[in-house]
């Protein structure tokens, strides 16, 4: 009978430090949360709520439109250019990025010095804005570099130099100054999840008889995904990051193959069009909201496959 008892109190004693522990837990928690989510909530979500109204006002008077903002940008030609060389922008750079990035880490992981040499990747992102451009004025300008070079190698088109920021070739200088200062990023976020595989595991493969390319595919890079998640959802948010150089190299109005949705919010902003610019910024914003949806479906799926 004491033993029963017995029992009893330390199963009522157990429940309530159970239950303590909780309480505190989940006090600690909204402690922890509360004051980012109510930073959240008046710099993010209010800011963007008044934008959505403001997509359905006009800029000056504030008379209700309806649809009627949406309409126009839909149909303005500007807002297309810049939609379809972001689009363009976007779909060439992130598999260089994501692709040079993961071949470049898995060599480097071979190597015993890589530690040592890790943090020199991160050196571009370092750089100021003002001195990449200056790089470019300096390479692509009329009497930059390249031309200087290729005048010398008698290798210059059409005999005379040009001005590659004036031409199509605009569009190229951007995609490689993007990769060139977000490569060294991602390869260290590669290596941070190639580091996490267990060596057990290749090893294993190997001596059954797997190849370099078969471990790799097979072994190393399923456990990668997460890594893969990551890295392409901050590549996709970086690419909207490179307006800085192409509009301090090339102003309001640069070559229409480098015109992107950050030109035309600017000069809208600067012409005071707001409402067009409220209804474009919903317009993205849903896009954006719904490709990062998309992403962590699929993150989610071969987690549960997994």
């Amino acid at each position: 009978m004491w033993k029963t008892q017995r029992k009893r109190l330390e199963r009522r004693r157990l429940f309530i430090w159970q239950s303590r522990g909780i309480g505190q837990s989940r006090h600690a928690w909204i402690g922890f949360l509360l004051p980012s989510l109510l930073g959240v909530a008046v710099f993010v979500l209010a800011p963007f709520l008044d934008v959505v109204k403001r997509s359905f006002l006009t800029a000056v008077t504030e008379k209700w439109t309806g649809v009627g903002n949406y309409q126009t940008v839909f149909v303005n030609q500007a807002f297309r250019l810049a939609v379809s060389n972001t689009l363009r922008f976007t779909a060439v750079c992130l598999p260089m990025l994501i692709g040079l990035g993961l071949f470049l880490a898995v060599q480097l992981s071979r190597l015993k010095q890589m530690q040592l040499i890790k943090s020199m990747f991160l050196f571009p992102l370092a750089m100021p804005a003002a001195t990449v451009v200056l790089i470019w004025k300096m390479l692509f300008s009329e009497p930059g570099f390249l031309n200087s070079g290729l005048s010398s190698l008698g290798l210059l088109p059409g005999g005379e130099p040009v001005d590659y920021m004036g031409t199509g070739a605009a569009f190229w200088v951007l995609v490689f100054s993007y990769i060139w200062k977000n490569l060294g990023y991602t390869i260290v976020l590669w290596l941070a999840g190639i580091l996490t595989v267990s060596t057990d595991m290749t090893e294993a493969a190997r001596v059954d008889g797997a190849s370099e390319s078969q471990c790799f595919w097979r072994v190393v890079f399923p456990n990668l995904k997460g890594s893969l998640y990551t890295i392409t959802v901050l590549s996709f948010l970086n690419s909207f990051k490179v307006f800085r150089e192409a509009y301090l190299v090339a102003g309001s109005y640069p070559h229409e193959s480098m015109y992107l949705l950050q030109h035309l919010f600017n000069n809208w902003f600067v012409n005071l069009e707001l409402d067009k610019m409220a209804a474009a910024a919903v317009y993205v914003g849903m896009v954006l909201f719904l490709a990062i949806l998309f992403l962590q479906r699929l993150w989610d799926q071969d987690e549960r496959e997994a």
